[in-house]
């Protein structure tokens, strides 16, 4: 039996080209017994659907603080919620405003009411991934608890070949095992 089995994980998803693994990253959570529930960002949603990870999370996705009509999604409730937070991909913007306390859209708020333990999978280009900037970013989130799955070596999105390539899943999975065992 998993470590994950019967654990409850909301799962952020950003925009990257990496978002196609969020839905493999899905299926194996479900597979391993656990709960998701999916906070998708506008950006991210332009690189996978809604409906996809609804399908396989078998939940609503979330993508705004209002369902649009005159219901709210309360960040608050998904916060408290979850075993586990784990954003994947992140973006070096989402990273940015991880560590600076920014608000502007429904994971961030659901990031800094977590009081579970989250995880980051950042994916982005070699040389973003590279910067001080980010490099400082992601010290400020490790300051704060938050637990880094490392970036992969290959090759990126943009041709290059190097660091910055998210976790596969089934490597985001194990640091998620390993977490619960």
């Amino acid at each position: 039996m998993s470590n994950l089995n019967g654990k409850k994980i909301v799962l952020g998803v950003c925009g990257s080209i990496a978002a196609y693994k969020s839905a493999i990253l899905t299926r194996s959570l479900i597979k391993a017994g656990a709960e998701v529930k999916i906070i998708l960002t506008a950006s991210a949603s332009q690189f996978i659907t809604p409906l996809t990870l609804s399908t396989l999370s078998k939940n609503p996705v979330v993508t705004d603080l209002t369902d649009g009509g005159t219901n709210w999604n309360n960040h608050v409730e998904l916060g408290l919620w979850a075993d586990a937070m784990v954003i994947a991909p992140t973006s070096a913007n989402t990273i940015a405003k991880m560590a600076n306390g920014n608000c502007d859209n429904m994971l961030l708020a659901v990031y800094l009411s977590a009081k579970c333990p989250v995880f980051f999978a950042p994916a982005m280009d070699l040389d973003m991934w590279r910067h001080k900037a980010v490099k400082r970013n992601i010290e400020l989130l490790h300051s704060y608890g938050n637990i880094l799955i490392p970036v992969e070596n290959g090759e990126l999105a943009s041709g290059l070949v190097g660091d910055g390539r998210m976790a596969e899943p089934e490597h985001i999975m194990e640091h998620l095992e390993e977490y619960f065992s």
